[in-house]
């Protein structure tokens, strides 16, 4: 019986395979990558992400008025869009004048449109929570979300500063319930 048993040798080698790449892996990667050259080539795909609309001037207010996280309230581009300009006290994604810290948004969630005025948080100079789904907004870092069911960020006016005069000239982004943010 002790001739009949064979050990097996753990070092035995293995025949090399010439190609290492299996049919499943190429199929795989080649999905992948016609996936995402039809993305690609979607007309307006590129573009569509955080657009930007110029508008018609509007004055807004005066940068000497601003006092450090004291929100004023504005309609931009019409009537029916309230809007929030606030000086930060720090350094924000597209902000105006010399401490780059003064900033505007719609003051409306772009998840479902639920009204954000008197929303403004000073400790974490965000908007938000949301009454509706509570999220969160950074308006440090263009109105990203922080937290919460919406998806997109907050639609942010662009300003311009001159002689010490705060203009709203466009907006980065889709006001909700809109499918352009023409007047």
């Amino acid at each position: 019986m002790g001739d009949e048993l064979k050990s097996v040798d753990q070092e035995q080698e293995k025949p090399e395979r010439p190609c290492q790449l299996t049919r499943r892996y190429f199929l795989r990667a080649a999905g992948m990558s016609g996936a995402a050259a039809a993305m690609v080539s979607v007309p307006g795909y590129g573009p569509m992400m955080a657009n930007t609309t110029s508008l018609p001037e509007k004055r807004i207010a005066k940068l000497s008025a601003l006092e450090v996280d004291k929100p004023v309230n504005f309609t931009y581009p019409d009537k029916g869009s309230l809007c929030m300009l606030v000086k930060l006290g720090v350094p924000a994604g597209g902000g105006i004048g010399a401490e780059g810290d003064v900033v505007a948004f719609v003051a409306t969630c772009p998840h479902m449109g639920t009204p954000l005025l008197r929303a403004y948080n000073a400790k974490h100079k965000g908007m938000g929570p949301c009454r509706t789904h509570l999220t969160r907004f950074d308006l440090t870092r263009y109105g990203i979300v922080i937290s919460g069911h919406a998806t997109e960020s907050l639609p942010q006016i662009m300003l311009e500063l001159r002689e010490g005069e705060i203009y709203a000239n466009g907006i980065r982004g889709l006001i909700y319930g809109r499918s352009a943010n023409v007047v």
